[in-house]
């Protein structure tokens, strides 16, 4: 088959298309033709040798994908030859096929196309376990997302929406607000020209919102205790800002706040499993129903996989990029 391979580590010309050994069966796995893959954060972490996959799992890049089962392995009884699939997955999606553990196997959402499902693994299963299974953000919260027109947060705009959460959200231009306010957004502030803590005070008549989802890491540890609430939560699941921080911490005790963060791609086949389960009945039912759509900003062939990383990296796209093998 052919798959990206990380030549070495560097920039986005460093990946190339080559022709690589089929994936291992395992007894639990399927194998999937891939159809599709998305790229994320990850993937560009990965290529610049900052980001090794876990030991034992595909040395190519891709954290997710969709396609149509291939093979099964022998202790697999859910899913049959043929089935149109996506798949949360540790490695290994910029590729034609990938072998998956069957539990992290997902159906294709009725009304959504075999090449969008790829845009919603990694991004359902991060935000359904962080700020819903692990902070428990509830119908009438406020919720706080930063970077709201990437992929996560224009996952996170809609499915929030969904179970009936007030959305603030950042973002660095009026472009991006616009996007995100089209999602359900109900307040956008534009990081590069307001301070987010005096609009959220301002916003919520000085309580500060319930929970924060936040991938800037360092530089905005403080600002985010400052614009919670009591009882508030600050999920961290990224450091694009740096991972250091200074920050005056009596604000944990003064409003009882809780700060959080987790990784997906280093969890065991087993919380995997249980996080995917979790996302087809929670999440599912809202993209059947129209009510969580695909956001994809542009499509690349597997051969372009570089170009895509190109993109990714200037910040401009809203939404998800997607490779098709």
């Amino acid at each position: 088959m052919k798959a990206v391979v990380i030549t070495t580590p560097g920039g986005p010309e460093v990946l190339k298309l080559q022709e690589v050994e089929d994936p291992e069966v395992k007894d639990d796995d399927v194998l999937i033709k891939v159809e599709a893959t998305a790229l994320n954060r990850a993937d560009t972490l990965q290529r610049q040798g900052k980001y090794p996959p876990p030991k034992g799992e595909s040395e190519y890049p891709g954290l997710e994908c969709s396609g149509t089962i291939l093979s099964l392995g022998k202790n697999v009884s859910r899913w049959k030859v043929g089935d149109q699939v996506c798949a949360l997955i540790s490695g290994g999606g910029y590729a034609e096929k990938v072998a998956v553990p069957a539990g992290q196997v997902l159906p294709i959402p009725p009304g959504v196309s075999l090449k969008d499902a790829a845009s919603f693994p990694e991004v359902a299963c991060t935000v359904w376990s962080t700020v819903f299974m692990t902070s428990k953000l509830s119908s009438g919260e406020t919720f706080l997302i930063h970077g709201g027109s990437s992929g996560i947060g224009t996952f996170a705009i809609q499915i929030a929406k969904y179970f009936g959460v007030k959305v603030f959200v950042t973002a660095g231009s009026e472009e991006k607000l616009k996007a995100c306010k089209d999602l359900g957004a109900d307040v956008g502030i534009n990081y590069k020209t307001e301070d987010f803590v005096a609009r959220i005070k301002e916003e919520t008549g000085g309580k500060g919102v319930d929970v924060i989802l936040d991938n800037v890491g360092g530089p905005y540890f403080q600002k985010n205790l400052e614009s919670l609430g009591i009882g508030g939560r600050l999920f961290i699941i990224g450091f694009m800002g740096g991972v250091k921080a200074e920050a005056n911490i009596s604000l944990l005790l003064a409003k009882r706040l809780t700060v959080q963060a987790a990784g997906l791609r280093s969890r065991s086949i087993e919380k995997k499993a249980e996080i995917v389960s979790d996302v087809e009945k929670n999440v599912w039912p809202a993209i059947a129903q129209g009510k969580v759509k695909p956001v994809v900003y542009k499509y690349f062939p597997l051969s372009e996989a570089g170009e895509a990383h190109k993109l990714m990296e200037t910040s401009t796209h809203i939404g998800k990029v997607l490779l098709l093998a």
